[in-house]
Formats: C-alpha cells, structure tokens, sequence
C-alpha cells in the first residue's frame, strides 16, 4: 500500500509502480484519499471508505485531467466529514443517479395520455416544443419551484400568449403528479405548487357579419382542400367544435331525424345536434367513400384529418380576415341562434356547454334581440 501526500507536483509525476497494471497512492493526511494511477496513463482521485455496514465503499471523485488535486483534496475531506458522522456519500450518489430525467418522465406521462387523453396532441406538441428542449436531461429533483417560476416568466416576456405559458405549468405539474402516482422517485415535491398565476381573460368574442361570411364562404370554396368548404360549412350551421366533426361517422348521422349523435366531446358527454336544413344539403353533397366511415375524411387517406390548419390559414388571407381562428365560427353559430330570438339555454344545449356560465358570454347579444323586441313595441305604442 503505496502512500505520499498527495500534492499538484506529485500527481504530475505519478504513476504506476514497477510490474504493475494499476498503483493506488494512498494520501498521507486525508484517511482514505487515493490516487489511482494505471498503466495506461490515465489517473483517477477516489475516497475510500467502510460504510455502516462494514463493507468498502469507495466514491470517485474525478480524473487528474478534470480535477486539480486542491479541488479533489477539498471534495475528499468533506466526503470524510460526512463519513465520519455516519452518512454514505456513495450511496447518496447512487440515489442522486437513480433519480430520471424529465425527458423519461415524459415519455411514461405521453404514453399514459395517448390512451386517457383527447387532447393528446396539443399536449405532445407542448412538450415537444416547449417542456422537453428546457428540461428533458434535467433530474427530476434538480427542477425547482424557483427555476420553473424563472422559465414561465421568460416565456410571458418572449411574447408567448399566457394560456400557453398557463398550460405548460399544468402540462409540467400534471408530469410529476402522474409521476408521485407511479412511485417514481424524484416526483414526491411537485416543482409548480405555489408558483403565482396571473388571471386569464380568454374570453375572446368574434363574431362574423353576414358580409364577413359571404367572402369566407367564397374563399374557402376555392381552396385546394376540397373538405374545406364542407368543414366550415357545418361549423357555421351546427356550433360544433372542429374536432368532434373531423372525428364524426356516418353512422351517428341520422337524415331523417334530422339528428348528429356526438357520442364524446370535450366535456365527456355525448350529444344530439339539431340539423337544420342547410345543414343536410352539405351533407348530402358530401363525397362518400367506400369502405371509409368518416364523414369529412382526407379524401387521400380516408382517415380523419388531423389538421387543416395550412388551408385555413390560406382562406381566411384570400378573404381579409386575418386571426380568425376556426373556433370563431363556434362563436358566430351561437350569435346567429341567439340574434335570431334562441334562448341562451337551448344555444348552450345545442352547443354542449358543461354549464349555463359558458353560455353567458352570449347574454349580451340576447340583450340586443329583446332591446328589438322592446323597441319595435314602443314603436307600435307610438303609432296609437
């Protein structure tokens, strides 16, 4: 058992004994610091130590060429400090490697919503964009509520909108909640408890006029997408959102009852949509397909289309509309029902609101259509 003080000028002449693969220099001073020299050239500072049990344990520290030896004379002494107390910094680093990334952590939490989620792919499009790139080669302990709250703030500054900064913190809270579940370990503290959120105002309230709808209508005829025109057709007449018609079946159209069934939406639960009779002419037009279930197929695939979002963004520039977005003809379809005398309670059932506050966004409109109805009566008191 070789032993020097290990120093800088020591370790720059060390090396392996004479007739020996590998020497162990055993320091002077510090109990347990070694200098690992092989024969190869290379050089390691190791601490070795027994541990409670009685067995050799021995902690790396860092290569000759990675570490000074004042650095790794430090790091041994507080690694003997600790074993002297009673602790085991080679079992506490196990643990510490032990703990996953958040990029392993992902992918256990995409699979789990591949088969529970709706909204699977906004949610593996977050991640793939935003969570993963900041966080996914980051252990799990070392993401802090203080380092989430710094990241979600620099992304309100870059200008991104505060529901998608609002739904990564859930998206990133949701990972390790899932993760707690499962027992992973490194997921008992959930790093997005107690950071501050600011209230959203996503009450957005776009409404197209009739002349708005007449230059839509035309564009979207035009379009390269030969669905398009059918798609937003039947969003304007029904109110439905884009998914539950990309995802619609033949079979849950009944003409004669005038009937869509939408067996499933965003709020969980199944429902009857009216179909009004302009509504049936765009189905009748629809092109059927052999084989194909689909109401409004990709015409290539005959499977549902994912997005249509390169065609809609080409129709709404060619008709001037510039950021209307599709779920605007959602919101049109209610102002037409409720300008056109519908109480808010049928709108919100046709809809399929989950309760009566999603529908109030349109009270005032129902305000307009009875401030009519009291002006055409005053009109008709004046007339006498």
């Amino acid at each position: 058992m070789p032993k020097a003080h290990l120093t800088q000028a020591f370790v720059a002449n060390a090396g392996c004994e004479v007739g020996k693969k590998k020497t162990d220099w055993y320091d002077t001073h510090i109990s347990g610091f070694i200098l690992e020299c092989r024969i190869s050239g290379t050089a390691t500072f190791s601490l070795r130590y027994i541990d409670a049990s009685g067995r050799q344990r021995q902690y790396k520290i860092g290569g000759v060429n990675d570490v000074t030896c004042a650095a790794a004379r430090k790091k041994a002494q507080e690694l003997r400090s600790e074993v002297v107390m009673g602790g085991d910094p080679g079992a506490k680093k196990a643990l510490a490697k032990s703990i996953p990334t958040y990029g392993e952590l992902a992918e256990k939490h995409l699979a789990f919503a591949k088969l529970h989620l709706k909204s699977y792919h906004d949610l593996e499009s977050c991640m793939r964009i935003h969570i993963i790139p900041k966080w996914g080669k980051t252990r799990l302990t070392d993401i802090t509520s203080q380092s989430v709250g710094q990241w979600l703030n620099e992304k309100r500054v870059g200008g991104l909108a505060p529901a998608s900064v609002e739904k990564m913190r859930v998206i990133l809270g949701r990972s390790f909640v899932l993760g707690a579940s499962w027992d992973i370990p490194g997921t008992e503290r959930n790093p997005t408890r107690g950071i501050p959120r600011k209230p959203l105002n996503n009450g957005r309230e776009r409404f197209l006029t009739p002349e708005e709808t007449a230059r839509l209508k035309a564009a979207v005829a035009a379009s390269q997408n030969s669905q398009l025109q059918h798609i937003v057709g039947l969003l304007l007449l029904t109110g439905a959102r884009l998914r539950e018609l990309l995802d619609a079946k033949w079979e849950n159209v009944d003409v004669e009852r005038r009937s869509w069934f939408i067996p499933t939406s965003k709020t969980g639960k199944s429902r009857h949509v009216p179909l009004s009779t302009p509504a049936l002419a765009i189905i009748e037009k629809l092109p059927r397909f052999k084989g194909c279930p689909w109401l409004v197929p990709n015409v290539e695939t005959r499977l549902p289309l994912v997005s249509i979002k390169h065609s809609w963004q080409h129709a709404i520039k060619e008709a001037k509309l510039p950021g209307l977005r599709l779920h605007d003809l959602r919101h049109s379809a209610a102002s037409n029902m409720v300008n056109s005398g519908v109480d808010l309670f049928a709108v919100g059932k046709v809809l399929g609101h989950a309760s009566y506050q999603s529908t109030q966004r349109y009270s005032h409109l129902a305000n307009d259509t009875l401030l009519k109805a009291v002006e055409a009566g005053a009109a008709k008191q004046a007339a006498f």
